[in-house]
């Protein structure tokens, strides 16, 4: 049974063993940004302890460099109007919000890079860990309940496509929809296609000849 299949049938999937997640992190490619201060010098420092492969920045860059699994993001007032909005892309890296004190716009801040964990400043070895663990674990569950919609997305146009379809046969031979799907599915089966095909070869003919009339 896939990771789909269980989702459906309201089991979680499983998730990764400890063992493989703590062994995971020694090979993340991490993105610090920072100001190059001690607090900057020890998360870099602690980040390559564990193993990460780190590059720090600041001001913080437009955007994330290529390949990065991990972002920690120093938030401050003064930067706040530098951030963009590719945190919150389909395909950004996880990130992680570094808070050296709270107020409603630092935490609104935090919400806008769709921060995964916090850790606070000054920085310490404690925490950093769990955060890392926490952030990649809370990406890796997100991209699947993405793909996973993205799936049933397709599905349902594809279901929507085949309905209109056998509409259209109804309304042009005077069958059923059973009888409207039948004729389509042998069809799909002697062209070598698939239902959906034919639906939407159906679906265009039936438009070229209603815009011609």
């Amino acid at each position: 049974m896939n990771d789909e299949e269980e989702a459906g049938r309201g089991v979680p999937a499983p998730a990764l063993p400890i063992s493989h997640l703590l062994m995971d992190l020694r090979s993340l490619r991490v993105c610090v940004f920072h100001p190059h201060d001690r607090d900057g010098a020890q998360l870099t420092q602690q980040l390559q302890r564990i193993g990460c492969h780190v590059q720090a920045f600041w001001p913080p860059l437009a955007s994330a460099p290529a390949g990065t699994d991990v972002v920690f993001f120093a938030l401050f007032p003064d930067i706040l109007d530098l951030i963009d909005d590719w945190c919150t892309d389909d395909d950004a890296p996880p990130s992680i919000a570094v808070l050296n004190y709270e107020n409603p716009t630092l935490i609104e801040a935090m919400l806008h890079i769709d921060a995964k964990a916090v850790v606070t400043s000054p920085i310490r070895s404690f925490g950093l860990l769990s955060a890392l663990v926490l952030a990649r674990e809370l990406g890796r569950e997100r991209r699947k309940l993405r793909k996973r919609i993205m799936r049933l997305e397709e599905k349902l146009g594809s279901a929507r496509k085949v309905a209109e379809a056998q509409e259209i046969l109804c309304r042009q031979r005077g069958v059923n929809k059973a009888e409207a799907y039948r004729i389509m599915r042998e069809q799909a089966m002697a062209k070598r296609m698939t239902v959906e095909d034919i639906a939407s070869a159906l679906i265009n003919a039936n438009d070229i000849l209603s815009s011609g009339r």
